[in-house]
Protein backbone atom coordinates (compact mmCIF):
# COMPACT_ATOMS: atom_id res chain seq x y z
CA UNK A 1 0.00 0.00 0.00
CA UNK A 2 1.15 3.85 -1.28
CA UNK A 3 2.57 6.02 2.21
CA UNK A 4 -0.34 8.12 2.27
CA UNK A 5 1.04 12.22 1.77
CA UNK A 6 -0.48 13.06 5.42
CA UNK A 7 1.54 11.62 8.54
CA UNK A 8 -1.34 12.57 10.99
CA UNK A 9 -4.82 13.15 10.58
CA UNK A 10 -7.89 14.00 12.35
CA UNK A 11 -11.25 12.86 10.75
CA UNK A 12 -14.59 13.98 11.89
CA UNK A 13 -13.12 14.06 15.23
CA UNK A 14 -15.15 15.40 18.29
CA UNK A 15 -13.60 16.13 21.97
CA UNK A 16 -15.20 17.57 25.26
CA UNK A 17 -13.77 18.22 28.74
CA UNK A 18 -17.42 17.36 30.32
CA UNK A 19 -19.77 19.88 28.79
CA UNK A 20 -17.10 22.05 26.91
CA UNK A 21 -17.08 21.12 23.40
CA UNK A 22 -13.55 21.78 22.75
CA UNK A 23 -13.42 20.06 18.96
CA UNK A 24 -16.41 19.90 17.07
CA UNK A 25 -16.36 17.75 13.84
CA UNK A 26 -12.67 18.25 12.84
CA UNK A 27 -10.82 17.14 10.04
CA UNK A 28 -7.70 18.44 9.24
CA UNK A 29 -4.60 16.77 8.04
CA UNK A 30 -0.95 17.35 8.70
CA UNK A 31 1.43 16.63 5.44
CA UNK A 32 4.07 14.61 6.00
CA UNK A 33 7.62 16.16 5.96
CA UNK A 34 6.44 19.57 6.38
CA UNK A 35 6.37 22.18 9.26
CA UNK A 36 2.73 22.51 9.93
CA UNK A 37 1.40 25.60 12.20
CA UNK A 38 -1.20 24.86 14.67
CA UNK A 39 -3.00 28.40 15.28
CA UNK A 40 -6.23 30.39 16.80
CA UNK A 41 -7.32 31.94 19.32
CA UNK A 42 -6.17 30.67 23.54
CA UNK A 43 -8.24 27.81 24.21
CA UNK A 44 -9.53 27.09 20.48
CA UNK A 45 -8.30 23.29 20.86
CA UNK A 46 -4.67 23.08 19.86
CA UNK A 47 -3.03 21.64 22.39
CA UNK A 48 -5.81 19.00 22.49
CA UNK A 49 -5.21 18.17 18.93
CA UNK A 50 -1.31 17.23 20.27
CA UNK A 51 -2.51 15.01 23.03
CA UNK A 52 -5.05 13.21 21.15
CA UNK A 53 -2.69 12.93 18.28
CA UNK A 54 -0.20 11.69 21.36
CA UNK A 55 -3.00 9.03 22.39
CA UNK A 56 -3.53 11.45 26.00
CA UNK A 57 -6.94 11.97 25.33
CA UNK A 58 -9.13 9.93 23.17
CA UNK A 59 -12.29 11.58 21.30
CA UNK A 60 -15.58 10.91 21.23
CA UNK A 61 -16.31 10.35 17.88
CA UNK A 62 -14.46 10.00 14.64
CA UNK A 63 -10.54 9.22 13.82
CA UNK A 64 -7.17 10.21 14.73
CA UNK A 65 -4.77 8.78 12.73
CA UNK A 66 -1.11 8.66 12.80
CA UNK A 67 0.48 6.79 9.80
CA UNK A 68 -2.83 5.36 8.69
CA UNK A 69 -3.52 3.65 12.16
CA UNK A 70 -6.15 5.28 14.53
CA UNK A 71 -4.58 6.30 18.01
CA UNK A 72 -7.70 6.11 19.32
CA UNK A 73 -7.59 1.95 18.86
CA UNK A 74 -4.45 1.45 20.32
CA UNK A 75 -3.80 -0.90 22.71
CA UNK A 76 -1.05 -0.38 25.62
CA UNK A 77 1.77 -1.74 23.85
CA UNK A 78 0.64 -0.01 20.09
CA UNK A 79 0.24 3.23 21.65
CA UNK A 80 3.97 3.24 23.61
CA UNK A 81 5.54 1.98 20.25
CA UNK A 82 3.50 5.17 18.50
CA UNK A 83 5.11 8.08 21.25
CA UNK A 84 8.34 6.04 20.38
CA UNK A 85 8.34 7.80 16.87
CA UNK A 86 6.97 11.01 18.33
CA UNK A 87 9.00 13.76 19.66
CA UNK A 88 7.52 16.71 22.25
CA UNK A 89 8.71 20.05 23.06
CA UNK A 90 6.67 21.16 25.89
CA UNK A 91 6.31 24.85 26.87
CA UNK A 92 9.22 26.34 28.43
CA UNK A 93 10.74 22.96 28.08
CA UNK A 94 10.01 20.95 31.02
CA UNK A 95 13.52 20.12 31.98
CA UNK A 96 14.42 17.76 34.77
CA UNK A 97 15.76 20.32 37.00
CA UNK A 98 17.78 18.24 39.33
CA UNK A 99 19.55 16.25 36.08
CA UNK A 100 22.30 18.26 34.05
CA UNK A 101 21.85 19.38 30.05
CA UNK A 102 23.37 15.70 29.06
CA UNK A 103 21.34 13.47 31.86
CA UNK A 104 18.17 15.38 30.26
CA UNK A 105 18.87 14.49 26.93
CA UNK A 106 19.69 11.02 27.62
CA UNK A 107 16.78 10.25 29.60
CA UNK A 108 15.15 8.83 26.62
CA UNK A 109 17.41 6.76 25.56
CA UNK A 110 17.70 5.26 28.77
CA UNK A 111 14.50 4.43 29.11
CA UNK A 112 13.48 3.44 25.71
CA UNK A 113 16.73 1.88 24.52
CA UNK A 114 19.42 -0.93 25.52
CA UNK A 115 22.21 0.94 23.79
CA UNK A 116 25.91 1.00 25.73
CA UNK A 117 27.02 3.79 27.40
CA UNK A 118 29.41 4.87 25.05
CA UNK A 119 26.55 5.01 22.23
CA UNK A 120 24.31 7.02 24.18
CA UNK A 121 27.17 9.20 25.32
CA UNK A 122 27.93 9.74 21.27
CA UNK A 123 24.37 10.48 20.39
CA UNK A 124 23.97 13.10 22.89
CA UNK A 125 26.49 14.98 22.34
CA UNK A 126 25.21 14.86 18.62
CA UNK A 127 22.05 15.58 19.17
CA UNK A 128 23.83 18.82 21.61
CA UNK A 129 25.46 19.63 18.96
CA UNK A 130 22.89 19.84 16.58
CA UNK A 131 21.23 22.65 18.63
CA UNK A 132 24.66 24.37 19.59
CA UNK A 133 25.27 23.25 23.05
CA UNK A 134 27.18 20.65 23.07
CA UNK A 135 29.82 22.80 25.63
CA UNK A 136 26.94 23.31 28.07
CA UNK A 137 26.57 19.10 28.56
CA UNK A 138 27.49 19.93 32.51
CA UNK A 139 25.79 22.21 33.11
CA UNK A 140 22.38 22.13 35.04
CA UNK A 141 19.19 23.46 33.84
CA UNK A 142 19.58 26.34 36.60
CA UNK A 143 22.86 27.49 35.08
CA UNK A 144 21.09 28.23 31.67
CA UNK A 145 19.09 30.40 29.95
CA UNK A 146 15.11 29.96 28.45
CA UNK A 147 16.55 30.30 25.11
CA UNK A 148 18.95 27.67 26.12
CA UNK A 149 17.08 25.34 27.97
CA UNK A 150 14.51 25.22 24.89
CA UNK A 151 17.20 24.15 22.60
CA UNK A 152 18.41 21.84 25.40
CA UNK A 153 14.41 20.19 25.21
CA UNK A 154 14.97 20.41 21.63
CA UNK A 155 17.82 17.64 21.64
CA UNK A 156 15.97 15.99 24.12
CA UNK A 157 12.80 15.52 21.35
CA UNK A 158 14.79 14.12 18.66
CA UNK A 159 17.07 12.57 20.49
CA UNK A 160 15.55 8.51 19.85
CA UNK A 161 14.85 10.40 15.91
CA UNK A 162 11.65 10.45 15.89
CA UNK A 163 9.38 11.15 12.61
CA UNK A 164 7.06 13.53 13.73
CA UNK A 165 8.04 16.24 16.66
CA UNK A 166 5.33 18.20 18.02
CA UNK A 167 6.12 22.05 19.65
CA UNK A 168 3.88 23.30 21.78
CA UNK A 169 4.31 27.09 22.00
CA UNK A 170 8.22 26.92 21.13
CA UNK A 171 8.66 30.83 21.12
CA UNK A 172 6.90 31.70 24.56
CA UNK A 173 8.90 34.28 26.19
CA UNK A 174 11.96 33.57 24.54
CA UNK A 175 13.99 37.10 23.20
CA UNK A 176 14.49 38.08 19.46
CA UNK A 177 17.66 36.73 19.14
CA UNK A 178 16.50 33.09 21.22
CA UNK A 179 12.93 33.20 18.90
CA UNK A 180 15.29 33.56 15.49
CA UNK A 181 17.85 30.82 16.66
CA UNK A 182 14.66 28.63 17.79
CA UNK A 183 12.46 28.87 14.50
CA UNK A 184 15.87 28.49 12.34
CA UNK A 185 16.61 25.05 14.42
CA UNK A 186 13.04 23.60 13.96
CA UNK A 187 13.28 24.49 10.07
CA UNK A 188 16.44 22.79 9.66
CA UNK A 189 16.08 20.21 12.03
CA UNK A 190 12.87 19.40 10.33
CA UNK A 191 14.37 19.24 6.85
CA UNK A 192 17.72 17.49 7.62
CA UNK A 193 16.08 14.96 9.58
CA UNK A 194 13.51 14.61 7.27
CA UNK A 195 10.59 15.08 10.16
CA UNK A 196 7.36 15.93 10.19
CA UNK A 197 6.87 19.29 12.38
CA UNK A 198 3.89 20.33 14.00
CA UNK A 199 4.26 23.75 15.64
CA UNK A 200 1.42 25.62 18.06
CA UNK A 201 2.68 29.10 17.98
CA UNK A 202 1.14 32.89 18.45
CA UNK A 203 3.87 34.32 16.60
CA UNK A 204 2.36 35.05 13.80
CA UNK A 205 5.26 36.69 12.20
CA UNK A 206 7.51 34.04 12.94
CA UNK A 207 5.57 31.10 12.35
CA UNK A 208 4.41 32.05 9.06
CA UNK A 209 7.58 32.43 8.05
CA UNK A 210 8.64 28.83 8.97
CA UNK A 211 5.79 27.08 7.89
CA UNK A 212 4.73 25.27 4.79
CA UNK A 213 1.08 24.32 5.92
CA UNK A 214 -1.15 26.34 8.04
CA UNK A 215 -4.17 25.43 10.45
CA UNK A 216 -6.40 27.90 12.37
CA UNK A 217 -8.88 26.50 14.59
CA UNK A 218 -11.84 28.76 16.27
CA UNK A 219 -14.76 28.04 18.15
CA UNK A 220 -14.53 23.93 17.54
CA UNK A 221 -13.57 23.90 14.35
CA UNK A 222 -11.28 24.37 11.13
CA UNK A 223 -11.67 28.28 10.25
CA UNK A 224 -8.85 27.98 7.79
CA UNK A 225 -6.25 25.09 6.35
CA UNK A 226 -3.43 25.83 3.59
CA UNK A 227 -0.35 27.39 2.85
CA UNK A 228 1.00 30.54 4.61
CA UNK A 229 -0.45 33.04 1.35
CA UNK A 230 -4.04 30.81 1.56
CA UNK A 231 -4.70 31.63 4.70
CA UNK A 232 -3.70 34.95 4.83
CA UNK A 233 -5.39 35.33 1.57
CA UNK A 234 -9.12 33.96 3.64
CA UNK A 235 -11.93 36.18 3.77
CA UNK A 236 -13.08 34.37 7.26
CA UNK A 237 -14.17 37.04 9.75
CA UNK A 238 -12.01 34.86 12.35
CA UNK A 239 -8.89 34.62 10.52
CA UNK A 240 -9.43 37.70 9.44
CA UNK A 241 -9.48 38.83 13.33
CA UNK A 242 -6.35 36.35 14.23
CA UNK A 243 -4.10 37.82 11.09
CA UNK A 244 -4.44 41.06 12.11
CA UNK A 245 -4.59 40.97 15.53
CA UNK A 246 -8.17 42.94 15.88
CA UNK A 247 -9.59 43.38 19.11
CA UNK A 248 -13.09 43.40 17.56
CA UNK A 249 -14.33 40.31 15.69
CA UNK A 250 -16.03 36.60 16.13
CA UNK A 251 -13.62 36.54 19.05
CA UNK A 252 -15.50 38.82 21.31
CA UNK A 253 -13.61 41.02 24.16
CA UNK A 254 -16.16 40.16 26.73
CA UNK A 255 -16.63 36.20 28.37
CA UNK A 256 -20.29 35.13 28.13
CA UNK A 257 -22.22 36.47 31.50
CA UNK A 258 -25.34 38.20 32.65
CA UNK A 259 -26.25 41.41 31.11
CA UNK A 260 -24.68 44.07 32.68
CA UNK A 261 -27.78 45.73 34.72
CA UNK A 262 -28.17 42.22 36.15
CA UNK A 263 -25.52 43.17 38.18
CA UNK A 264 -25.21 46.59 38.27
CA UNK A 265 -28.61 47.88 37.97
CA UNK A 266 -29.95 50.86 36.03
CA UNK A 267 -27.64 54.20 36.16
CA UNK A 268 -28.94 57.42 36.50
CA UNK A 269 -32.89 55.86 35.83
CA UNK A 270 -31.37 53.86 32.37
CA UNK A 271 -30.05 50.44 32.08
CA UNK A 272 -25.94 50.15 31.53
Amino acid sequence: MAESSFLAELRNVTFSYGDRVILRDVTLAVPRGKVTALMGASGGGKTTVLRLIGGQHKAQSGQVLVNGQDVGRMDVQALYAARRRMGMLFQFGALFTDLSVFENVAFPLREHTDLSEDLIRDVVLMKLHAVGLRGARDLMPSQISGGMARRVALARAIVLDPELVMYDEPFAGLDPISLGTAAQLIRQLNDAMGLTSIVVSHDLEETFRLADHVIILGEGVVAAQGTPEEVLASRDPLVHQFVNALPAGPVPFHYPGPAVAEDFGPVGGRAL
